[in-house]
């Protein structure tokens, strides 16, 4: 009989809030007693219980809370049995079912039912494992400066890698945000014949175009009216420091009369927003600053939400530049939110490579590695789509697996090469994936020559034959938490005050995928799925099979926010 309670899915952050709440019990409102050398201070409820992930610990427990934990809530650490019944049968929506526990020299060790996880994740399907929690609302504006014309479009050639990172940054932004249920659109609009929308084509990114004779002047010319009319305006001879709106730190003392300036340190000190350069002084407006807020003025125009929020992904070289042009913005009259995403630089030791020469070199190694290991049968479409697809994905795991914040150095020395092998980056990621596809090919193959039965419907399973050890780990740190993971970017959004700058985990979604080929392949290199085709090995193979097919899934969730598609054969 199927328990009800286990229809919602199975997540990680509400299994230990019902933890904490079952060993706490009254002591919730309690803020402490008398235990004769001063008052107890009880810890917060998500630190009474921590989720393993290590092979290691995961042989002996699911969850674990500490010997220290207990000794702020019970004398000597010691659980009355009264607690511990109401932890060991704990239920709820969204928990994890609790096989059994015990208190041990480390602390409180749990374990899950594992095998009634397993039935409630593959059998009840894994649609809900492989989207946000919940569906936010709202609009994001994704900024990339480095887009914008300076006065000229940008082009491969002109573009940097530390630039290139930002613009990779705002696509995987885009993508994940646009999961949660946000409306994103991106700034700003680029001609749709210029080199530089074929180089982003190239990397699998769709960045939106206009025709190559369009303009934007009738915006161009409001926003400057409005920043004469600003009540920010400095009129007359100033004195005060002064700063370009054409960009960059150096301070114009000989501006003509007839100049528009505006105090941009005013602005945000008046308006109370944090985390601005304290050393904005007063900016002189340029034609590049009025084209980059007509630009922003265009992309907002398309929000039909209320709650618009802009985000400006940057270079650390730029970030001055651009809280000018947020607060230059803010001067003329618009309100929408702005946070800004601040990229670290990217080091080439020993090299000095533009946008279009790193890419070009990354293709090349890509096309030759795949030479070594394939021999005369890369050729043809097929192999150049591969070949785009596994370039595209070693770029974008080389520029987005660090955090975002942090330098990203790079080898890009034109004898070196990309492994298909090693444990490390996009390759490998898109290697494991494509081994899942084999797999299944191979299965339909066994089923098509009478080696196999179909799969049967998942109810008819015994899914406690799942006993092997990176079984659980794949389910316990992957399937069951991705949902959370995707939740974390639209919540770093949505956190009010915190200053000027988004604190995002942008490198999670690559370090995820990493990791779990890394185990993926572990276990496949481990274990073999496709037994032989004797009747008492097929509830077995079934479940493993069920297993890996939610994990193929897995993977194609997680790649589609890095716009990236499956490889489904190397």
């Amino acid at each position: 009989m199927e328990n009800t309670e286990q229809l919602s899915p199975l997540r990680i952050h509400p299994t230990v809030r019902a933890l904490s709440s079952a060993l706490r019990g009254k002591r919730e409102n309690v803020h402490g007693f008398n235990r004769g050398n001063g008052d107890r201070v009880f810890p917060e409820p998500e630190k009474l219980w921590f989720k393993e992930s290590s092979a290691k610990n995961l042989r002996n427990r699911d969850f674990l809370s500490p010997t220290t934990m207990l000794n702020t809530l019970y004398a000597d650490g010691q659980v009355p049995p009264a607690v511990m019944s109401r932890v060991l049968s704990l239920r709820g929506s969204g928990v994890l079912p609790v096989a059994g526990g015990e208190v041990m020299g480390e602390g409180l060790r749990l374990r899950v039912d594992r095998a009634a996880a397993f039935r409630a994740v593959l059998v009840g399907g894994t649609t809900e494992y492989l989207k946000p929690s919940h569906q936010r609302e709202g609009c994001v504006v994704l900024n990339c400066p480095v887009l914008h014309p300076k006065p000229n479009t940008p082009t491969p050639d002109t573009l940097s890698l530390g630039q290139l990172r930002t613009v990779l940054l705002a696509d995987h932004m885009g993508a994940l945000l646009r999961r949660q249920g946000f409306t994103v659109l991106y700034c700003p609009t680029l001609p749709e014949d210029s080199d530089i929308i074929a180089f982003l084509r190239a990397l699998g990114i769709a960045w939106p175009t206009s025709p190559a004779n369009w303009t934007n002047e009738e915006r161009e010319e409001k926003i400057h009216k409005a920043l004469e009319n600003s009540p920010y305006r400095e009129r007359g001879t100033e004195r005060g420091r002064r700063t370009s709106g054409g960009g960059g730190r150096k301070a114009e003392e000989g501006e003509n009369e007839g100049a528009l300036r505006i105090n941009l340190k005013r602005v945000f000190q008046e308006e109370g927003l944090l985390g601005y350069d304290p050393s904005l002084g007063t900016c002189t407006v340029h034609r590049d600053s009025i084209s980059h807020l007509a630009q922003l003025d265009l992309s907002t125009a398309d929000c039909t939400v209320a709650m618009v929020t802009v985000l400006h992904v940057t270079s650390c070289q730029d970030e001055f530049r651009q809280q000018q042009i947020a607060m230059l913005w803010r001067a003329s009259g618009e309100a929408h939110t702005q946070k800004h995403l601040v990229c670290g630089p990217v080091k080439t030791p020993g090299s000095n490579l533009t946008a279009a020469q790193y890419l070009q070199l990354r293709r090349g190694q890509m096309k030759e590695a795949s030479e070594v290991k394939y021999g005369d049968q890369v050729e043809g479409q097929t192999w150049d789509d591969i070949i785009k697809v596994m370039t595209s994905a070693t770029v974008r795991f080389e520029l987005l697996s660090t955090v975002h914040t942090s330098p990203v150095t790079l080898d890009v020395q034109r004898e070196g090469s990309v492994s298909t092998k090693g444990p490390r980056g996009g390759v490998f990621v898109m290697y494991n994936c494509a081994r899942l596809h084999t797999l299944f090919e191979s299965y339909e193959r066994g089923v098509e020559k009478g080696l196999y039965p179909e799969i049967p419907e998942g109810s008819k399973l015994d899914f406690s034959a799942l006993k092997e050890e990176g079984e659980w780990l794949l389910l316990f740190n992957y399937l069951i938490p991705f949902a959370e993971l995707l939740d974390q970017s639209g919540e770093a959004l949505d956190c009010e005050g915190g200053g000027a700058r988004a604190n995002i985990k942008t490198e999670q979604i690559c370090k995820f995928l990493v990791s779990l080929s890394k185990d993926f392949s572990s276990y496949y290199n481990r274990v073999h799925v496709l037994g032989e085709p004797l009747p008492h090995l097929f509830n077995q193979m079934f479940c493993r099979l069920y297993l890996l097919r939610a994990l193929r899934e897995l993977y194609h969730s997680a790649l589609e926010t890095l716009n990236l598609p499956p490889i489904r054969q190397l």
